[in-house]
């Protein structure tokens, strides 16, 4: 079971119903057969309203990359509906699609490798205004990427630089601006800061901050760094193994988390008091994240939940709302 959560009142931007992204698993040399799947996602649903970020959490190999992925339609989603602006991504062909990643664009996790090293600064953020065909003439061209540099805190004459002569977090600027190119109004932002120094992670996420309310930006976050994602995002969708297993405001998911993996989450998250840190309830887990290619049936939690009970091997994952705007797998309630 899956629950498409509406905020009827709001603007929405992007929808995601019922994603599954089934990667296959293949046998024989010269005859190959499809002989299992990876169940990378497997039936995620949410909104994204206009102008706010939507941070997607959870431990590596859950899912939130390659959900990102099937958004933007650089995989192709084995089932479900992607609608942007009513608009279902699913069925565009690539031709519509090349011509719609103008409003969708992407900020990669790792700024070593994002970057085209035989390129200049320059040619790595105009290259979308060339195949987009958004500039008229070398001067335009020159003065827009001039313009995107020093909106991301760069200086102009940096332009005629090769990525290896940056820090990391000036690459990862570099990659801010080339997303900023052809103007979008989404933007997925694909753990921009785990590659970074905490000093240089809160310049970055404050950068991001400030060209969201400029250009009026829609976020979708994705991190594991749960302090990270309560400092940037308006709502919060922790995913488990595929699986969305809570969604609620940001403030609302860290006063009040209900599943039990997101509060095992929130109890590793460190804290600079001591005494504080030493007083607050610990949730371990038990043994290891399952894998996607045989997931446990059921809540695909119980085979780590302190509180696993008889009815969950036979219970169907599924968001229910218990409280405005709070959503939680019903495994969590015994219903």
């Amino acid at each position: 079971m899956t629950t498409e959560i509406k905020d009827q009142t709001t603007d929405t931007l992007l929808e995601v119903k019922d994603l599954k992204m089934h990667f296959p698993v293949t046998a024989g040399i010269l005859f190959q057969r499809e002989v299992a799947s990876i169940k990378a996602v497997d039936g995620v649903s949410f909104d994204v309203m206009r102008g706010e970020t939507f941070g997607l959490v959870g431990e590596s190999g859950c899912g939130k990359t390659t959900t990102g992925r099937c958004i933007l339609q650089l995989n192709t989603p084995t089932s479900g509906s992607i609608k942007f602006e009513g608009q279902e991504l699913t069925e565009f062909s690539n031709t519509e699609m090349r011509s719609m990643r103008k409003e969708m664009q992407v900020i990669f996790q790792d700024p070593y490798s994002s970057l085209n090293p035989r390129m200049t600064t320059g040619a790595i953020v105009g290259e979308p205004l060339v195949v987009h065909g958004l500039v008229d003439g070398k001067n335009e061209y020159k003065d827009r990427v001039e313009e995107l540099l020093t909106n991301v805190g760069l200086n102009p004459y940096m332009a005629e630089r090769y990525p290896h002569e940056f820090s990391g977090g000036q690459r990862q600027r570099i990659g801010v601006a080339r997303a900023l190119s052809v103007n979008p109004k989404f933007i997925v932002c694909d753990e921009p800061v785990s590659a970074l120094d905490v000093s240089i992670q809160a310049q970055l996420i404050n950068l991001l901050e400030e060209l969201q309310e400029q250009l009026q930006l829609t976020y979708l976050f994705i991190a594991h760094d749960l302090s990270v994602v309560r400092h940037i995002s308006d709502r919060v969708a922790v995913m488990y193994l595929g699986h969305i297993v809570e969604l609620a405001n940001s403030d609302e998911i860290y006063a009040n988390p209900l599943h039990p993996y997101t509060r095992a989450l929130l109890s590793a998250v460190p804290i600079p008091d001591p005494i504080i840190d030493a007083q607050r309830e610990r949730v371990l887990l038990a043994g290891d994240v399952p894998s996607p290619l045989n997931p446990p049936s059921g809540c695909v939690f119980r085979t780590r939940c302190p509180g696993v009970a008889d009815h969950c091997p036979d219970m169907e994952m599924g968001l229910i709302e218990v409280s405005p705007g709070h959503w939680v797998d019903q495994c969590s309630f015994g219903s």
